[in-house]
């Protein structure tokens, strides 16, 4: 090739978060090399609390007890970098946003499998600290971790209930309802919070409770208290792994829900590993807050289903991706939609999914029952 993989993937995957064009999903098959059968696996993950089974099964040693070898999770910043490092074969295993590995394998073609989920909840929409109602933020801007994530889905859709509407590239109009979406790493969305760039953002945690420590905004509603028990961050590897790697496929989610269970059961624990380990860098009281929010914490309208709490249960339930799908088809991105057209939301979970090796590891002979619960 005259260019390097990576530029390759930077190209592509930046007119893909875009939406997708003709030869995107050439350009994704031709730079998607093959897996890392042999030697460590390679992880990567963004600094947010959705990662915390991913680390902790690294540090605790459950990767390893389960007979796999990892090398220490690498760092990215923002989800772009994350797949393009995934996709040219530079890590393994990542946690991603579920709606972008609808984009990877329907929009570009790419050689992905969702394993299992990462965990569930853990996101919430921080605002300014003058703001008490989301109607309040007509004519501003929310910035967003990126197009294809459950945050852009549900924080559409809580604008529309709040009778908004969310427009990109675009002013946003006060006297029209608008309010203009922009993306932002989620590194970012503080300092544009405490700096009035944006009113509000929508991303995952200790973000959100580290713009509350800083003081530089106020939690106005939890994303589990949106959606019900939802996935944001699910396991992915490449399907080529899984075909020439099985045996690394099912060690890898058994030390995952290993870690996820000690993560649920030893909250104070986790905090102190994955802040003392430097895995994220955010500071301690942000972390903390972030895996302990109480009972009732940001007034929830939802209190049973606690949504303020991060959850750790790795089975992927079908009828969440078909629901997600429904979803991301009455969503606004910056670019091209069209392969949603495409898509059947009952049979895309059968495809994009591969439960088989959660299914050993939680010893699961039928699908758990399970009804999908959205209330903007």
């Amino acid at each position: 090739m005259g260019i390097s993989r990576r530029t390759a993937l930077r190209a592509g995957l930046a007119v893909g978060a875009a939406g997708g064009v003709a030869g995107i999903a050439d350009l994704a098959a031709a730079v998607t090399g093959g897996p890392a059968a042999t030697g460590r696996l390679r992880i990567g993950y963004l600094p947010i609390t959705d990662s915390a089974p991913l680390l902790v099964a690294h540090e605790q040693g459950h990767f390893a007890r389960a007979g796999l070898a990892t090398e220490r999770p690498v760092l990215f910043r923002a989800w772009e970098s994350l797949a393009q490092a995934f996709l040219a074969g530079e890590v393994d295993a990542v946690h991603l946003l579920m709606p972008f590995a609808v984009q990877l394998r329907y929009a570009l073609g790419a050689d992905v499998k969702v394993l299992a989920w990462n965990h569930t909840n853990g996101s919430a929409l921080t605002v300014a600290r003058g703001v008490r109602d989301l109607r309040e933020l007509a004519g501003g801007r929310i910035a967003i971790p990126f197009w294809w994530s459950i945050h852009n889905v549900l924080v559409q859709r809580m604008l529309r209930a709040a009778g908004l509407t969310p427009v990109v590239r675009a002013d946003p109009d006060a006297a029209a309802g608008t309010v203009q979406l922009l993306v932002l790493s989620p590194a970012d969305m503080v300092p544009a919070l405490d700096t009035g760039r944006v009113g509000g953002y929508i991303v995952a945690d200790p973000f959100n409770a580290a713009a509350e420590a800083k003081k530089a905004g106020r939690i106005l509603r939890f994303v589990g208290d949106v959606w019900r028990d939802h996935a944001c961050c699910v396991v992915v590897v490449r399907e080529s792994l899984i075909r020439q790697a099985p045996e690394k496929v099912q060690a890898l989610t058994d030390g995952l829900a290993r870690a996820q269970q000690w993560i649920d059961g030893a909250r104070g624990d986790a905090v102190v590993l994955l802040s003392g380990k430097h895995y994220l860098p955010q500071p301690l009281p942000a972390i903390t807050r972030a895996l302990t929010y109480p009972d009732g914490y940001g007034a929830p309208r939802n209190p049973d289903w606690r949504g303020q709490r991060i959850g750790f249960a790795p089975y992927p339930h079908e009828s969440y991706t078909r629901e997600l799908v429904t979803q991301m088809r009455g969503t606004v991105v910056d670019g091209d939609t069209s392969f949603l057209d495409r898509l059947d939301p009952a049979t895309v979970h059968t495809d994009l999914v591969d439960d088989r090796f959660i299914r050993r590891t939680l010893t699961l002979a039928g699908t758990p029952a399970r009804t999908e619960e959205v209330r903007p």
